[in-house]
């Protein structure tokens, strides 16, 4: 067995796309995961799954999800170690000035081709920041998420994947889950 943290994209945000999140634990465990645990009410699922099934696990679940709440939404998946990795690479962390309460990370559902990343504009967008990190996007956004360009929607138009965005505290308790 293999620790798991999905995140599900676009759930119980203004009030679309409605999952409790008792519901939906209840669901991975009916598929057979264990030690299922979620954190807050956006869509962070922990659980222990099969290693030799890791790149189904997101199409698997995608599909159980939109059976049993017929909601479609994207799963995101990454396992313990993958995300230790992320919590450790951040290189927004290493900058004195940059206060982690502004800190976000977008994830991916792949890493991008080499082509796309070449027609990103560059790193800035105003006093936002941004730095690709394999699958993950870093994002710095001084004066708040809510009034960035760089969102899920930006990120997913101008690299072609679906994507989702925790902010840092968020990844700092996923990854303490799952440590």
């Amino acid at each position: 067995m293999k620790t798991y943290i999905s995140l599900l994209r676009g759930i119980n945000v203004a009030n679309h796309n409605q999952i409790r999140m008792d519901q939906l634990k209840s669901t991975y465990e009916a598929l057979g995961f264990t030690d299922v645990r979620t954190y807050v009410q956006s869509g962070n699922v922990v659980f222990d799954g099969p290693e030799d099934r890791e790149a189904n696990i997101s199409a698997f679940l995608e599909t159980r999800i939109l059976q049993t709440f017929g909601t479609e939404v994207t799963v995101i998946l990454r396992n313990a170690a993958a995300f230790k990795q992320i919590r450790e690479n951040n290189p927004f962390l290493t900058q004195q000035d940059k206060d982690p309460a502004f800190l976000h990370v977008t994830f991916l559902h792949d890493a991008p081709s080499p082509d796309r990343i070449r027609n990103l504009p560059p790193i800035r967008e105003g006093d936002d920041e941004f730095v690709m990190v394999g699958a993950e996007v870093y994002i710095f956004c001084p004066h708040g998420y809510g009034r960035t360009k760089l969102t899920n929607t930006y990120f997913e138009r101008k690299l072609g994947l679906p994507a989702t965005t925790r902010n840092w505290r968020t990844v700092q308790a996923l990854a303490q889950m799952v440590a």
